[in-house]
């Protein structure tokens, strides 16, 4: 399996977000603005890299694995951080930031999976 710059950079943007949610917990009693922003940055990253799978995709490059699989993580990732930011938004306690700082590495995970579909197993 290869472990592209998609994954490598999914993972650093993750685990800021992780890292920054977590600091607005400790420090917040409320939803920050830099953990809203963190999620926005993960979902952002994530419409940048369907457009390219879709791209990839159509040019050529062939999955591994099956393609409802990938698709449906991509579409399932993609519901992660606004999920999270609804959730943020509706629940005013420190929780809120909590809740925010799982979408992170949720979407690493996830991310994973994507490149063992699309590049096979190890």
């Amino acid at each position: 399996m290869i472990l592209d710059a998609w994954f490598w950079t999914g993972t650093v943007i993750g685990v800021l977000s992780l890292l920054i949610c977590l600091v607005a917990a400790v420090v917040r009693r409320y939803p920050a603005d830099s953990a809203i922003l963190s999620a926005a940055a993960v979902e952002l990253f994530l419409i940048v890299y369907g457009v390219a799978g879709a791209i990839r995709q159509f040019s050529g490059d062939t999955l591994n694995g099956p393609g409802w699989e990938f698709w449906g993580y991509v579409i399932t990732a993609l519901l992660i951080p606004p999920l999270a930011v609804a959730w943020a938004i509706t629940d005013k306690t420190r929780w809120a930031n909590v809740v925010l700082a799982v979408a992170g590495p949720t979407v690493v995970v996830m991310l994973h999976r994507m490149q063992v579909i699309w590049y096979g197993q190890w």
